[in-house]
């Protein structure tokens, strides 16, 4: 079948294409800028690509089926031609995820609002370790796997992240209703996408959806210390199965300890000890994230077994995994630099909860070390002022903290816009200190100063954002090393 993608450059979109590819279609897309890295990877596929979203190329290429990107909307003239001559037929990315990838193969689908991507991959991991051979689909650039899509083989598992997103534009539900999940993992569960959804109960009622689609012999793995999660309606054709640090939990993640050499805990089945990990993920939540990859690789493979049996130990053969060496996927507090005097961090944090999370692993890992983190608000939900407060909060766990451009604050009424001014002044009260700028460039430059002025013998530099930060981080480093080989 020739498959064409309107808008193929997107991450997710040229990963499936690629695997599309290597299933024996013939495959070509469109989409506005096609750059590097993404366009090498498809063109070494043998992806044909249009640069634009011209209908005539399109129709030329003869395509039996057109796949439509979620970031594609009305107006666009590929989706104007496919709507008004009806004789192309076309479907959501998470459509053809879900039938042409997934079909009939065991789904692991791993959903909540933090740790999908980490959890993704050391699934995979976990598997591949296994001599599972798992297809898998990763929504980045894992560092413990050659790539971030593979097909696996026909029969085995598919791991795949359960992003609550909407499909396309003329599909609203979430992107993991699509997924025919086998096993769920529900990581956490706390209102993001604040373009999309109205409050907690909209996404938890999306979670609910997503709930009722496990099979009878099926899996649902919750993080049992989530409130959220707990509040969530039962799901008794199934068996559900919890994760976490309290004792009432299936699988408990005991003595969790972190310090400069690393962590360490152990993971505990119902009593019985399964394993000691120590490793160089940072966090708690990396920890709670492993387990999950643990548990679901551990039923993947008993899969078939009877259930009294597979519950009373799943972890058979699983012993000899090494996880020592994991890093998961980068741009997970990746250590960009890292000296006496100076280290720096990027990390994808864009939500409270995980930038707190990240500021307490990294004092925990760096305690002797001045922390200064840099914050460009840029999501749909982290350019409002839904959790202001909360990205004060969380960012006071710093010595200092920059506040960067507002993504597209042009884009958003002022009375729902965040506001850095705001969030200096309440950093302040909590007695650390704080400065916001109009450009990330000023940033960038008022850091290279501080750092270079500071008095304190070892500093941490820490980037959260889930984009480019306008290419301070990459500058600043550059910087960085260039002073340092001119001093030399």
């Amino acid at each position: 079948m020739r498959v064409f993608f309107i808008g193929i450059c997107g991450t997710a979109m040229g990963n499936v294409a690629v695997l599309l590819k290597k299933t024996g279609h013939e495959v070509a897309g469109s989409d506005a800028g096609v750059y590097p890295p993404m366009s090498d990877v498809l063109k070494e596929a043998g992806i044909v690509l249009f640069e634009g979203f011209s209908a005539e190329q399109m129709l030329e290429w003869q395509p039996e089926r057109v796949v439509v990107g979620n970031a594609v909307s009305r107006g666009n003239p590929q989706v104007e031609k496919l709507l008004t001559d009806r004789s192309i037929p076309f479907v959501s990315l998470p459509e053809l995820i879900g039938g042409d990838l997934i079909g009939n193969r065991p789904s692991v689908v791993v959903a909540g609002t933090h740790g999908k991507t980490t959890t993704t991959a050391l699934t995979a991991f976990s598997m591949t370790a296994l001599g599972l051979n798992p297809g898998y689909l990763i929504g980045g650039v894992p560092v413990d796997l050659p790539a971030g899509n593979e097909l696996g083989d026909q029969s085995a598992p598919f791991v795949i992240e359960g992003d609550e997103y909407d499909s396309a534009f003329f599909d609203k539900r979430s992107k993991f209703i699509h997924y025919r999940p086998r096993i769920l993992i529900l990581n956490n569960l706390e209102f993001d996408h604040g373009d999309i959804f109205r409050d907690l109960q909209d996404i938890s009622r999306s979670f609910s959806h997503l709930l009722r689609i496990v099979p009878s012999n099926g899996y649902v793995l919750r993080n049992g210390d989530d409130p959220n999660l707990l509040a969530l309606p039962d799901a008794p054709w199934t068996q559900v199965l919890s994760v976490g640090t309290s004792k009432t939990n299936d699988l408990v993640i005991n003595n969790f300890e972190e310090d400069a050499t690393g962590a360490r805990f152990e993971l505990v089945w119902r009593g019985a000890r399964v394993q000691q990990i120590n490793w160089g993920m940072p966090g708690l939540f990396n920890a709670r994230n492993l387990a999950m990859a643990v548990l679901s690789s551990a039923l993947v493979q008993s899969l078939g077994r009877p259930e009294e049996e597979i519950l009373l130990n799943p972890f058979s053969g699983m012993e000899e995994i090494d996880y020592s060496s994991c890093l998961g996927v980068k741009r997970r507090q990746e250590v960009l630099l890292d000296t006496e005097p100076l280290a720096v961090l990027s990390d994808f944090a864009h939500h409270p909860t995980a930038i707190s999370g990240a500021l307490e692993s990294l004092r925990s890992r760096w305690p002797d070390r001045e922390i200064i983190a840099c914050f460009e608000p840029r999501s749909n939900t982290a350019v409002t002022n839904v959790f202001q407060d909360r990205f004060a909060q969380s960012l006071a766990l710093a010595d200092h903290a920059l506040i960067g451009q507002v993504h597209r604050a042009d884009r958003i009424p002022e009375n729902e816009r965040i506001n850095p001014h705001e969030m200096v002044k309440f950093i302040e009260e909590q007695g650390m200190s704080a400065n916001a700028f109009l450009t990330n460039h000023e940033l960038g430059s008022f850091l290279f100063q501080k750092v270079n002025d500071s008095k304190k013998q070892k500093v941490l530099v820490v980037f959260f954002s889930n984009g480019s930060f306008d290419g301070v981080i990459q500058n600043f480093v550059r910087l960085i090393e260039d002073k340092k080989i001119e001093g030399s």
